[in-house]
């Protein structure tokens, strides 16, 4: 055999060893791999930036009577499907498992919910009561909103702020415009960033987080197909328009193609767990 063939050959064989999956199909939706750029910032100091953030806005929130306590039935419920998603999200970055989750309701008529990186979820009631959403639309809702801070989406836009812009470190104030909150800007590095303010997930990044949370939802026992009728409810609401927390995101009859053609990754996954 040709030395250079042998060669490879070997090393083709070392590698399906050492990988023994590697040509085995994963179950579940596929997205590719996390981008660069969320590198060029510290995960460390973007979640403890968010994490600030998110108790400055609880405690503003108690203050105006509008955080609802942890015997509320819907902070209860939350909570509920919340520690049916978490376990499913380790896969996704080892990072999660040391995260301090967090999951809260805030009275607002906002249809409106995120996950801070670091697990800090927030729910608006808006959302919960003008779209009377089945627990498996929450973990629809829950899922999409989680795979951002999964997928550090927040960190990516971030880090190629910094690339363009040449900013050696970036405050927590900054991390706080991706979610509308008040940046309350007090440093010269904040500051800097003051542009960043405005950023939003782009359209690619919705789109994984849909995907993503789709699988987790599956992988926790809600239904995949309670994203088609969450689109629907939020179509009706909105008159075609997507409520604010999806300003950004690709248009409603988009998302529901994208699900339909990713049920059948994700209804086995599903099925498997209403076994468990």
């Amino acid at each position: 055999m040709n030395v250079t063939l042998r060669w490879t050959s070997l090393l083709l064989s070392a590698t399906l060893l050492a990988s023994p999956g590697a040509l085995a199909q994963r179950e579940g939706v596929e997205v590719g791999k996390n981008s660069g750029f969320a590198r060029l910032v510290p995960a460390s100091e973007v979640e403890a930036g968010a994490a600030q953030q998110y108790g400055d806005m609880l405690r503003d929130a108690a203050g105006k009577k509008a955080l609802a306590p942890a015997n509320h039935p819907q902070v209860m419920r939350l909570r509920r499907i919340a520690q049916r998603i978490i376990p499913y999200s380790y896969d996704w970055n080892p990072r999660a498992r040391d995260w301090k989750w967090e999951v809260n309701l805030i009275g607002s008529k906002q249809i409106n919910a995120f996950c801070m990186p670091g697990g800090k979820i927030i729910f608006y009631t808006g959302i919960l009561e003008q779209l009377q959403l089945t627990d498996d639309e929450v973990a629809q809702v829950m899922g999409h909103e989680i795979a951002h801070a999964l997928r550090e989406h927040a960190r990516e836009r971030i880090g190629k702020n910094a690339a363009t812009q040449g900013m050696a470190r970036l405050g927590g104030a900054v991390v706080a415009g991706i979610f509308g909150l008040d940046p309350r800007l007090t440093d010269s590095v904040a500051r800097g960033g003051a542009n960043l303010l405005t950023l939003k997930f782009g359209r690619e990044d919705e789109s994984e987080a849909d995907l993503v949370g789709l699988e987790l939802a599956a992988r926790a026992g809600f239904d995949p197909q309670a994203g088609i009728t969450l689109w629907q409810k939020m179509a009706a609401n909105g008159g075609g328009a997507p409520p604010e927390w999806l300003s950004t995101h690709p248009a409603g009859n988009t998302r529901i193609a994208d699900i339909e053609r990713n049920l059948p990754r994700v209804m086995p996954l599903y099925e498997k767990a209403k076994k468990r």
